[in-house]
């Protein structure tokens, strides 16, 4: 049984239905794992020695007689002991609202060190999202109170693809402004040529791609890569590209298809959420894991170089100014 629980440490990925809270999830999680592990073979109990006192007959009548035995100790009964397990550490990443659906972090053991490192890294998530144009509604989705109705005939595609630009080249001006790392060094090339630049503090919600997936019209279906969001403000982007197209538009959907190394294929399902899939899923996300924080390492590294750069730059600029203006005054004396 110990052996089966020193392996549940790590971070492992789940897939959220929608309808369902985070919550939720995380209990069921933790409550399967729970009773498989108490359900497995117990050690055996513990034996204690015990004097057993006793009569038999002897030459003399009666004698008093003590022979030692052994008894298994009544605190190791389960009844009497109960579970063995009662409780598992489970923590979860970059939560999912009610709504949503797709993948969810859980952390276990010594891996909810790990989430905050992760999170910590500021690693970028995609979803994919579908809206249906024609309809405003309270909460941006299509279950909320609707607010009004309009025409979508004059929506094209290439008018979509040009809102969607727009979108993607003001988050990247953002992007590089939070990023607060000097675009001049071939590091900085590098990384934002390959597209990792991120925020190494907390941000306001920033969009580092965004593509339409399919056009049909009332309904469209777009795929987005975001740092710092929540699912409320997926939901309000896709009723803001209504209203730039002279429309409405509501949310019918936002799937998390990948949360920073996690993908749909690494997410088990509720079928899946066992002992022995979870350890599985475990041992298989450990190296990608690893590589994500050595990337983010990485990254930071450059950042701080960057800063010390400019830093040395403007310290450099301030004595070259007061050299000169130190050079300058013997002059006016004279």
């Amino acid at each position: 049984m110990r052996a089966a629980r020193a392996g549940l440490h790590g971070l492992f990925a789940v897939y959220k239905p929608s309808g369902t809270s985070w919550k939720l999830v995380r209990h069921t999680v933790e409550t399967k794992l729970l009773n498989e592990l108490n359900s497995l073979e117990r050690p055996a109990p513990r034996q204690r020695i015990c004097f057993l006192s006793g009569m038999v007959e002897g030459k003399d009548g009666k004698e008093l007689t003590v022979s030692v035995t052994q008894l298994p100790m009544l605190a190791d009964h389960p009844l009497v002991s109960g579970p063995a397990f009662t409780h598992l550490k489970m923590g979860v990443g970059q939560r999912l609202d009610t709504q949503s659906s797709g993948v969810l972090v859980l952390g276990v053991g010594h891996g909810n060190k790990l989430l905050d490192e992760v999170r910590d890294a500021h690693l970028s998530r995609t979803y994919t999202v579908r809206g249906l144009f024609g309809k405003a509604t309270d909460d941006f989705s299509d279950t909320g109170k609707l607010i009004e109705k309009t025409t979508f005939d004059h929506i094209t595609g290439e008018k979509l693809e040009r809102i969607l630009a727009v979108i993607q080249g003001s988050n990247h001006k953002a992007l590089l402004q939070c990023a607060n790392i000097d675009l001049k060094t071939q590091e900085a090339y590098e990384l934002a040529v390959r597209g990792l630049l991120r925020p190494m503090e907390k941000s306001p919600p920033l969009i580092t791609a965004i593509r339409c997936l399919q056009f049909a019209p009332p309904e469209f279906h777009l795929e987005i890569h975001c740092l710092h969001e929540t699912q409320q403000y997926l939901r309000k982007i896709v009723h803001e590209i209504g209203l730039e197209l002279k429309s409405t538009a509501v949310c019918t959907q936002v799937r998390r298809v990948r949360d920073g190394a996690f993908t749909l294929d690494d997410a088990l399902l509720r079928t899946q959420w066992t002992l022995h899939e979870v350890r599985n899923a475990i041992l298989q996300c450990r190296p990608k894991v690893e590589t994500e924080l050595r990337n983010s390492m990485a990254f930071q590294e450059i950042c701080a170089g960057s800063s010390q750069e400019r830093e040395a730059g403007l310290s450099q600029a301030t004595g070259d100014r007061q050299d000169s203006g130190g050079a300058m005054m013997p002059r006016q004396q004279a």
